[in-house]
């Protein structure tokens, strides 16, 4: 068995046990907490890594070279960036439907979002001119 299917068995092994704690905690009248999201949203993040990618000495006799792995990480990092956008878009409609006020900080968070691209877009572009 290749370190790449051991190691997504194993994070995912562990992604499940906190999914498992975290919905043991709401069913019992509990708070989830800060901790729960970040260790779910890293286990899933060290998951997905594991499962694409590997390690670099083993590729599992999958030929990704170096040029097509930054063509993937680069489209998907881009479409990443607009659902991440249009989620906290999502977020700052729901807040002022459901409170009937738009929260200052969540709105600061879509105005950033917004800019970030197209900023690091002519930051990278000034670099090769």
């Amino acid at each position: 068995m290749s370190s790449r299917k051991i190691g997504g068995i194993i994070i995912g092994i562990a992604t499940l046990i906190v999914i498992g704690y975290s919905i043991f905690k709401i069913i019992s009248g509990r708070e989830v907490g800060f901790q729960e999201v970040i260790a779910i949203g890293t286990l899933l993040m060290m998951f997905f890594s594991a499962i694409t990618w590997g390690n670099k000495e083993e590729k599992d006799g999958i030929l990704i070279d170096e040029e097509l792995g930054q063509r993937i990480t680069e489209k998907s990092s881009k479409i990443s960036y607009f659902i991440l956008v249009f989620f906290i878009l999502v977020a700052v409609a729901a807040d002022e439907l459901v409170n009937g006020t738009i929260n200052v900080f969540l709105l600061a968070i879509l105005g950033l979002a917004m800019i970030i691209l197209p900023l690091v877009e002519f930051l990278v572009a000034k670099k090769y001119q």
